[in-house]
């Protein structure tokens, strides 16, 4: 709303997730109306919007893209393929690379930047839901991979041994729910049940969705050069990252490993701004009043910063889910873990553990770290509770 306010046409191409989807709605025979939540996203101040909300979530909801895909004739394999708890998350799209949820985007994306003809500026949010799961390259994306150029998955035997590890149910099963993503297709609820040749194709889909996407950016690229010449900012970021086998998990949910919390940032500024590589720490919250900034709009109250003034930097960022906290300086990382039965600590020092394999929470020479960084939380945590 902010920028709509600055006088920019606003549009948003692919997914929103801004509310809790009603997943103990859904089933494998019907699809189910999803109005209510196009009328929220635009009521934010989406001018025009091009609506795919998740990847499973055009399976089990009427949203643009599945309404597309329907007619031709895509979508009930896809649904299928989706529901079919033998595939585990991993199968093949069902159709021709131009109809998968990312390359519907993208086309949608780009082609409106092409056609765009208003006098106002163009603020324009391309949401892919790749490669998040389910992990769905089309074939011949998937034939494009070299296995054999895999990376090694990073895991050590036993890490998970301990109860006290938060993922220790990802890992053995039995969460009743309070597990990674990847648990749940698992057998037993357990990621260790996968085997190699499973962490092989999941790994391999997952690599051909990340190219699919890049040719998507490429696609959007060359069309935002073609309409604004060098006048644009680009912003290339996630959401998360992806366990992708390390640590023998796949998923994001309660992690705070790198691999799901260090997410690529590519800004582009116009003009003949000099490249560099920044190391400081930065937050998602950011990500707003940099482009009010590039707009020149009236900023707004927020958590974040411009990250157009390099002389400003955070000593600390954090992570936040359901019943679940992280924060780091970049060298220690303190995880907190809540729930109706208890509470799981961790304390990884990332100097002397990149791979972050042991938990140091309870370690005598670390209580001074560890009850540190859990002050850094609460200060961050409680004027936003009482605000």
């Amino acid at each position: 709303m902010a920028l709509k306010d600055s006088g920019y046409h606003t549009s948003l191409f692919g997914k929103c997730h801004f509310a809790p989807v009603p997943y103990d709605r859904t089933m494998p025979d019907a699809m189910l109306p999803y109005e209510e939540f196009r009328e929220y996203y635009q009521s934010l101040g989406i001018d025009e919007l091009r609506l795919q909300d998740d990847k499973q979530v055009s399976a089990w909801f009427c949203d643009d893209y599945s309404r597309e895909l329907d007619r031709a004739g895509y979508l009930t394999p896809y649904r299928e393929a989706v529901w079919n708890p033998e595939y585990q998350k991993v199968f093949p799209f069902p159709g021709p690379a131009c109809w998968h949820p990312d390359a519907w985007v993208g086309d949608q994306a780009a082609g409106s930047i092409r056609r765009y003809d208003q006098k106002k500026p163009l603020f324009a949010w391309i949401s892919f839901s790749g490669p998040h799961f389910p992990f769905d390259a089309p074939q011949e994306y998937v034939d494009r991979i070299d296995r054999s150029r895999l990376p090694e998955r990073i895991r050590r035997e036993g890490e998970f041994a301990g109860t006290d590890r938060i993922h220790h149910d990802s890992y053995y099963g039995g969460g009743n729910g309070t597990v990674i993503d990847g648990a749940r297709p698992a057998k037993g609820k357990g990621c260790r049940s996968y085997t190699e040749e499973y962490w092989e194709r999941m790994r391999t889909s997952y690599y051909a969705n990340v190219k699919l996407i890049d040719d998507q950016v490429g696609k959007i690229v060359d069309a935002v050069r073609q309409r604004y010449g060098d006048n644009a900012l680009i912003l290339f970021t996630a959401d998360h990252g992806e366990m992708l086998g390390n640590h023998g998990l796949w998923g994001k949910n309660m992690c705070a490993y790198d691999e799901v919390w260090r997410i690529p940032l590519l800004i582009r500024y116009p003009g003949n701004r000099k490249r560099a590589v920044e190391e400081r720490l930065v937050n998602s919250t950011d990500f707003l009043p940099t482009c009010l900034g590039a707009a020149g709009g009236r900023q707004i109250c927020c958590d974040g910063n411009d990250l157009a003034d390099s002389a400003w930097s955070r000593e600390y960022t954090f992570a936040e889910g359901e019943g679940f906290m992280a924060v780091t300086d970049g060298r220690k990382k303190y995880i907190h873990l809540q729930r109706q039965n208890g509470k799981k600590r961790e304390l990884i020092d990332l100097m002397k553990d990149p791979h972050e394999f042991d938990n140091r929470v309870s370690w005598p020479e670390y209580q001074a770290e560890a009850a540190h960084l859990e002050e850094k939380m609460l200060e961050h945590m409680i004027p936003s509770v009482l605000a």
